[in-house]
């Protein structure tokens, strides 16, 4: 049965949004065994729970920490699209007790709102008072000071040129609570506002990043942040907090942070500087069977986009083989790592073991491409094709997960998409995950003792644009500093 090209676009849009965590999500290693052990020097711990608008890539965190002095540990454990009911169901709330700070800053709302249609982590406002309320009472039982801090306001300004929040009914509640249990209070929903009418629209874009419209344009996202806005916001709730909170007035930095190497870069940008992207890895990359091609297709005219992935390689022999330091020398902004498939073959110059060989080869991809200055980007292991008995065999779990370990504890961005190639077959039958398949395919044919064979592993033309798009639908959300340079996809030109 064949699938509408134009309909299975649609399908990986909406995949995609789905698979992808919240935005400003970034992987988060948690041990509970560690958790609450401290940075080194540090005498207070300040603990951030919340939404987006709170993480590090996509709200005021990273911003709130900088702006601390040497003396803070400041752990972000705010999660994209949670709510006041979703962040404990989620198990969250558990694992940021576990943390043991001293204080916590808990700032929820915009996901708490009622939307249409109606999802399951949104609250009424009688839930919501209540949720905080335990909160409090929980973080006071384990022996943390909580401070509530009232929502970011989004950014949309009325007629009037001034800010008309729609989370009016969330602080007011939030003020109250904190009134009543005699909790420190940030109203940073009414400094949020002040500021923002100060400098009004135009400028409050500056502080923005960008998401696509329906007709696949880049419009200014009126929620989340970028690095700039990052530093402003944190730097008023850094503020905010030594006053409502007098014992940690002394670990508030004098002056306002400036924004590091990596925040000036990603700011030059997002607003329209030159970006070189380089992808690594196996066939499965390559632009003659991989989703490299179709990525490369996804990105404006701004990147420059090289591909230097190489059939039949391993984690291990692409180092080997001197591959590696010629991407390198390429000096990318970004780098799109991703192995695997041939790391699972049984001889010596290509095989690695997951947990251990393999890791160790993507943590010095990871420290090699972080030496130059770019940001590296781990990619989960493209699917293979293949069914047995109806269902779909998986056969590169291992190496996923992997990867995604070793993201998480290194901090950096990874793109599962291994999670959303399996998403989508499994929704397919053999007949109709074979319109991917290519045909030819030199690593095929070596792997066949020359034999023509159906190849589901590398792509054809129609699945180099359907995986190639989910990665670098991903990747603009991951990197949110690469949104303007992610070319949209019309949502009704899709639709038909």
């Amino acid at each position: 049965m064949a699938i509408g090209w134009t309909r299975l676009t649609v399908a990986v849009c909406v995949l995609v949004g789905t698979m992808a965590m919240a935005q400003g999500d970034p992987p988060r290693a948690f041990d509970a065994a560690t958790a609450s052990v401290r940075k080194p020097g540090t005498v207070v711990r300040i603990d951030l729970i919340g939404d987006s608008t709170q993480t590090d890539n996509a709200g005021y965190g990273r911003g709130f920490c900088a702006n601390l002095t040497a003396a803070v540990d400041c752990v972000n454990m705010a999660k994209g699209g949670a709510s006041t009911k979703t962040y404990r169901a989620d198990g969250l709330w558990q694992r940021a007790l576990e943390t043991k700070p001293d204080y916590m800053l808990i700032q929820f709302g915009h996901n708490d709102e009622p939307s249409n249609p109606p999802l399951p982590r949104q609250t009424t406002m009688t839930e919501y008072e209540a949720n905080l309320r335990r909160f409090v009472d929980e973080a006071r039982a384990a022996g943390i000071k909580p401070v509530l801090v009232t929502p970011l306001t989004r950014r949309y300004f009325g007629a009037d040129g001034r800010i008309h929040s729609d989370l009016a009914a969330h602080s007011e509640t939030m003020r109250r609570v904190a009134a009543e249990m005699h909790v420190p209070l940030v109203d940073l929903q009414a400094d949020s506002i002040a500021y923002l009418d100060r400098i009004g629209s135009k400028e409050a874009d500056t502080l923005a990043i960008t998401k696509k419209d329906s007709e696949g344009k880049t419009i200014f996202d009126k929620t989340h942040l970028n690095w700039k806005g990052s530093y402003v916001f944190g730097r008023i709730v850094a503020v905010d907090l030594g006053k409502a909170v007098p014992a940690l007035e002394k670990y508030v930095q004098p002056e306002a942070a400036k924004l590091p190497p990596a925040g000036e870069k990603a700011m030059a940008i997002i607003n329209g500087g030159p970006v070189k992207i380089v992808l690594v890895g196996d066939s499965t990359v390559n632009a003659e069977g991989g989703w490299g091609k179709g990525f490369c297709a996804d990105v404006t005219p701004n990147v420059t986009c090289i591909n230097e992935a190489l059939n039949g390689r391993s984690s291990k022999s692409f180092i080997d083989e001197g591959a590696w330091a010629k991407a390198l020398a390429d000096k990318g902004d970004y780098y799109l790592i991703q192995f695997g498939h041939n790391d699972q073959k049984p001889d010596a110059k290509r095989h690695t073991d997951p947990g251990t060989t393999y890791d160790a080869n993507l943590r010095r991809y990871i420290a090699d491409v972080q030496a130059i200055g770019g940001v590296p980007v781990l990619v989960t292991s493209l699917s293979r094709r293949n069914y047995k008995d109806g269902k779909l065999v998986l056969d590169l779990t291992a190496y996923a997960d992997a990867t995604k370990h070793v993201g998480e504890e290194e901090n950096v961005a990874v793109i599962d998409l291994n999670a959303m190639s399996v998403k989508l077959l499994e929704g397919m039958t053999q007949e109709q995950a074979d319109q991917f398949d290519a045909s030819g395919h030199p690593d095929a044919r070596a792997e066949n003792s020359g034999h023509m064979k159906i190849d589901r592993t590398h792509l054809n033309a129609h699945g180099q644009e359907v995986f190639g798009r989910m990665v670098a639908d991903t990747l603009a959300r991951e990197q949110v500093e690469l949104g303007p340079d992610i070319e949209g996809v019309p949502a009704a030109a899709s639709a038909k």
